[in-house]
């Protein structure tokens, strides 16, 4: 069997961890899974390490506690309030004619070595957009081709070190060691888009209880990420203030009458008919005072068509709008505000929009087939990936294709088959050489002066 690993999105609202492997058919198996609610963070921020890291424990414990097997590498998410973005480029000379992951791998480090990267910030991902060998169109993998020299532009993703040592910190009280670190918009992404809106670009919109995060995808890379302190949260306080109700009953009242449609309801029985609703008094929760139903879903549609309008004024000063033909995408918690798709392609000039539930992992320990679960299912689809795309991660490690272990059975049953010559280029892949100083001064080339003719 394969590893098995332990994934944990840190929300602003829940804790996800979820303990998984895949089997022998490459599908993934849930061991257990846990959703915490969320302490110690706000806007993506860890605020209290603490609490944070009591959180965190509690997950981990009760869904360890569900599985036998042991956990042999953890995946995190980073929230993107952490992160930042950065273009780069880089080239090698292919000694052998053939390009093999050595070559890919040399020339990724070599876009690393040549970005310039803030130093309180370490790297998350980097991310190839587009492979060149020698005068050739743009390439999307590049493994034994033949050239003479390999180039890459790369989109690196990076953190502030400190951001990413109290993550490691919240973590350690569980005696949990982080294998990587994954961009929660990037796995979001992962989970949600399909071959097609990868191919023709889409904008992901994760709009979750505080945070909404922002990534531009197109090919196999994130060619843009950003993010806005705004989520649903807001309009339980901006209920709260307006309407001068508690919050607890403000939530109560988001949940059963937020609708983007104008005069409907959001609840199961018809409340078409309602025009009026009853609202408790903050400081004299005994009474209650009646307010215009209308007045209520204006003040939703007022902070949803501002994130929405934050968002596409992000993807515009992005200057990559244009190439994302798929258009927008939107989960997260809100997504399922209805009306929500409507406004955003009012908002959004016609482009297409798509609401969009993660890829559904059947299990029997809870659904993946809704939209707060797009983060963690994509960090389960990237740390379970048997044949991920050249990248290198978060260790600055190149990701490329693992042989699935077999059972004992299968191995003694091997032994006994005739031997087979391994060819250089299996062997290669266990070990990924790391390009030296003085290789690196050899093969730097200048920057594309255009990496945006891509688009």
């Amino acid at each position: 069997m394969s590893d098995t690993i332990l994934a944990i999105d840190i929300g602003s609202s829940s804790i996800t961890a979820v303990i998984a492997q895949n089997d022998l058919n490459n599908k993934i198996n849930i061991l257990g899974a846990k959703v915490e609610e969320s302490e110690g963070i706000n806007k993506g921020l860890i605020t209290n390490i603490e609490v944070a890291s009591e959180a965190i424990k509690e997950a981990v414990k009760s869904v360890d506690e569900g599985t036998a097997s042991k956990i042999d590498s953890t995946y995190v998410s980073i929230s993107a309030a952490y992160t930042k973005g950065v273009r780069s480029s880089g080239s090698v000379n292919v000694p052998n004619g053939q390009i093999t992951q050595t070559e890919i791998n040399q020339v990724l480090q070599m876009a690393l070595y040549n970005a310039t990267i803030v130093p309180e910030y370490d790297v998350v991902h980097v991310l190839p957009i587009y492979y060149k060998v020698d005068d050739s169109q743009l390439i999307d993998n590049p493994l034994n081709m033949n050239g003479a020299r390999l180039e890459v532009a790369v989109y690196i993703v990076t953190a502030k070190k400190t951001a990413l040592t109290n993550i490691k910190s919240a973590l350690k009280s569980s005696n949990l060691e982080i294998k990587n670190f994954v961009l929660s918009g990037y796995a979001s992404a992962i989970a949600v888009l399909n071959e097609e809106q990868k191919r023709f670009g889409a904008a992901i919109l994760d709009i979750g209880g505080s945070t909404t995060d922002i990534v531009c995808f197109k090919g196999k890379s994130i060619v843009y990420n950003d993010f806005l302190p705004v989520g649903s949260m807001n309009i339980t306080n901006d209920l709260s203030i307006m309407l001068r109700t508690p919050p607890n009953a403000a939530e109560t009242i988001k949940m059963k009458y937020a609708n983007l449609h104008s005069g409907s309801a959001s609840g199961h029985e018809d409340e078409s008919t309602i025009k009026k609703i009853k609202i408790p008094i903050i400081g004299d929760e005994q009474n209650t005072k009646e307010m215009p139903l209308d007045s209520v879903q204006t003040i939703i549609h007022a902070r949803v068509e501002e994130i929405l309008v934050l968002a596409k004024e992000r993807i515009k000063k992005s200057g990559i709008s244009d190439s994302l033909g798929a258009g927008i995408v939107i989960t997260g918690g809100m997504s399922q505000l209805p009306g929500i798709k409507e406004l955003a392609e009012l908002i959004f000039d016609n482009m297409p929009v798509k609401i969009s539930n993660p890829v559904n992992i059947r299990n029997g320990y809870m659904s993946f087939d809704d939209p707060t679960m797009s983060t963690i299912v994509g960090l389960l689809l990237y740390g379970l990936d048997p044949n991920p795309s050249y990248e290198l991660d978060s260790n600055k490690q190149l990701r490329y294709k693992k042989e699935i272990q077999q059972p004992k059975a299968a191995q003694e049953q091997a032994k006994q088959a005739p031997t087979q010559t391994v060819s250089s280029q299996e062997e290669q892949t266990d070990a990924l050489p790391t390009i030296s100083k003085k290789d690196k001064a050899k093969g730097v080339s200048k920057f594309w002066n255009k990496v945006a003719e891509w688009f």
